[in-house]
């Protein structure tokens, strides 16, 4: 691990060509090296997420969290964004392509960039990880116990929001796919089938399901957090993005 490190809340081109607000973080050493953008749960552009751009650091990355709700409430609060952001139906599948796009752009122009970068979504993100995957030039992503992936949301899911199945054809990267036996969003047999739709086309993924473990068992000051799967996950995504991104 790296123990110097550099952090900054920048503006970047995100979808459209908006500018949006971005938390970076960066070693402070000198070399080539890979990038993870790091999507943010829906409770927001947070400073739990914060840290986690700045874990990536640590790890050796370069890496990025958009704030997905930006627009819905600039300058505010992470949980009045994400209220508003809420009470509009979510984050356009769309607009979420876009912006992660322009946060993966923002770390291949960095001098340091090796070329390579990944994606990290949690709850929401996780889907979001995985629809990003299935639009963008990526390396590697990782699904968090991402809900709807596959599955059909019910009629009063605060987010409009429709599942993947008929994009997960086009998945154009390798994934890694965290979850929890007792989740119920996603639930095992939502997991099933996610598996099943992957191996009928042939794509590269690596699933790990830990029992005992709810949805958000990476949210460490949560009420379902769960140090045992959190622990192992955390493992299987720094050998996941130093297989794949060079780290």
């Amino acid at each position: 691990m790296q123990d110097s490190l550099t952090a900054d809340t920048i503006t970047i081109a995100g979808d459209g060509g908006d500018e949006i607000e971005a938390y970076i973080a960066r070693p402070a050493r000198q070399d080539r090296r890979g990038g993870v953008v790091v999507i943010h749960h829906m409770p927001g552009y947070d400073r739990a997420t914060k840290e986690i751009v700045r874990r990536f650091a640590t790890l050796g990355y370069d890496s990025i969290m958009p704030n997905l709700h930006h627009r819905d409430a600039p300058g505010a609060a992470p949980d009045d964004a994400a209220a508003a952001s809420r009470a509009s139906g979510g984050v356009p599948d769309a607009r979420l392509v876009g912006d992660v796009g322009g946060a993966a752009a923002h770390l291949r122009s960095l001098e340091s960039s090796n070329g390579r970068v990944g994606v990290i979504g949690y709850c929401s993100g996780g889907r979001q990880s995985v629809l990003a995957a299935c639009n963008l030039e990526l390396d590697a992503a990782v699904d968090c116990y991402g809900a709807f992936v596959t599955g059909t949301p019910p009629p009063e899911y605060a987010l409009k929001i429709t599942n993947l199945v008929d994009q997960l054809p086009s998945l154009r990267c390798p994934l890694l796919g965290l979850f929890g036996n007792e989740d119920q969003h996603p639930s095992p047999a939502q997991v099933d089938e996610l598996e099943a739709i992957l191996n009928r086309h042939g794509k590269a993924y690596e699933f790990h399901r830990y029992d005992g473990a709810g949805h958000a068992f990476f949210h460490a000051d949560g009420p379902r957090y769960s140090p045992a799967a959190a622990r192992d996950g955390w493992e299987r995504i720094e050998h996941f993005f130093a297989t794949h991104l060079g780290g």
